[in-house]
This record gives C-alpha cells, structure tokens and sequence, in this order.
C-alpha cells in the first residue's frame, strides 16, 4: 500500500523542528510500525538523505524506548499496545500518518522523534529502590504476601516507564508512573523500609523536574499500554499523607 508521512524532523535540542512530509510506497500490512520507518529510513538512505531518528530497543513491547505520538495518540490507534507492536494492518491505502515525539516540558526533544526520557530515572534514584543485603536470594516463602497484595504489585511493576501517561495527560503528569513505582514497592515487605520518606521524595523530585499535575482525567490509564490503573495513584496519595504524619 501507499501512505503518506508527516514525520517531526528536529535537527538537535536547540533546533526549530517542523513536520515533513515523506510518500512511501510498498507498504506491507505484515509489517510493524518500526519496521515501516525502518523501510522508510532505507529509501531515504538510498537517495541520499537523512535518515529519521527515532529510539527503540527490544521491540517486544517491554522496554518502552519505541515512543512516539501517532494520529493524536500516544503509540498510536488501539489499546494496551506499544508503537513497537503496533501492525500496519492498522492503516489503510491511502492513509495520512501523523508521527511526532512525546510533547512535554519534561521530556526534551533531542532530535526528530527522540525525546529525552531520563526526568523518569532521575525520579526512580530518588526513592524507586529497597535497601537490600547482598549475598544469595533468601527463601521465597520466608516472607509471606498475600496473593491479592503480590498480584496488585506485579500489576503495578508491569509500567515500562514509557512515557505515555505524561504524553496523553493534558497536564504532563508523571503521577500514573511514580504511583505505579510506588505502589509496586509499597505492597511487598521488602519496600518498607524506605516507605516512610519514598512517595515524598520521587513527588518531589517530579514537582522539581517540571511535570504537572494530576487533575484525574483518566487519559493516562486509557493510553497505557500496560493498562496501569489509576487506583495506584489513590495509593501514592495515601502514602504522601502518611508520610506526611510521620514527619
């Protein structure tokens, strides 16, 4: 099939960008969208342009550096989905693709369709760990939690830090991440070391980072592709609280 692209292009950080417009042919609906920009990328080297950046890594819907805004949407049509699972079955002939970075304050473009995405480690190092002793891993049954606690938490470390809760939220909230990271950590026994001082300092640390905040549109949990639910954030906001109380 025949698309046509308007694609993002940035030079670096202190660019003007402005979107291009690119006509591919050929198209396979077997393809992925990743695949497609890779097939895009071979015909402008080819004819001696320049390559569209764009990151990605395992392309297996698990590291979450494919992030890009397709159509309006962050990593495009459908639900629970990556940019890099995305199929091109999802197009039709004929069809206009608008891609562009993640559009936040927080998350600089670098360039074309790269945005810098380190404000979210910065954010981990500031309490997203458990202090541990080093040595062999202890007996798994030496600490006991209960199925609803160890499913609920795994559900939360499920969030890949993508990104897209901040690209769809219209204030560029991290809240979905650092409360997905909070209440992973928070439900298991070996988080609560560090529970008291944990959601105070990585709310901090977003707050200083410049992302916004939440006012509960829900966009965040729609657009994750991991279906992160918004009661963690309820969660994150208990533990602020406590925290709160116990200073």
């Amino acid at each position: 099939m025949e698309i046509k692209l308007k694609i993002w292009r940035q030079k670096d950080a202190r660019s003007q960008g402005s979107f291009v417009d690119y006509n591919l042919s050929g198209v396979s609906g077997d393809m992925s969208f990743l695949e497609m920009l890779d097939f895009l990328n071979k015909t402008l080297i080819e004819s001696g342009d320049e390559p569209v950046a764009f990151e990605h890594d395992c392309r297996e819907g698990i590291c979450g550096s494919c992030s890009l805004y397709i159509n309006g949407r962050p990593h495009g049509p459908g639900d629970l989905v990556t940019t890099c699972e995305l199929r091109m079955t999802r197009f039709k002939d004929g069809d206009t693709i608008v891609i562009e970075p993640w559009r936040a304050k927080s998350f600089p473009v670098i360039r074309d369709l790269i945005a810098d995405r380190s404000a979210f480690d910065k954010i981990m190092e500031a309490g997203g760990f458990i202090s541990v002793g080093t040595g062999s891993a202890p007996e798994a049954n030496s600490i006991p939690v209960t199925k609803e606690d160890s499913d609920e938490a795994f559900d939360a470390a499920t969030c890949i830090g993508c990104g897209a809760c901040v690209a769809a939220c219209k204030n560029s909230s991290a809240m979905l991440f650092v409360a997905a990271k909070v209440s992973h950590l928070t439900l298991l026994p070996q988080g609560h070391a560090e529970s008291a001082k944990r959601a105070q300092s990585m709310v901090a640390k977003m707050d200083e980072l410049g992302f916004g905040s939440c006012t509960n549109t829900g966009a965040c949990e729609a657009e994750c592709p991991k279906g992160i639910s918004l009661a963690h954030i309820a969660r994150l906001n208990r533990e602020f609280l406590k925290a709160g109380f116990r200073g």
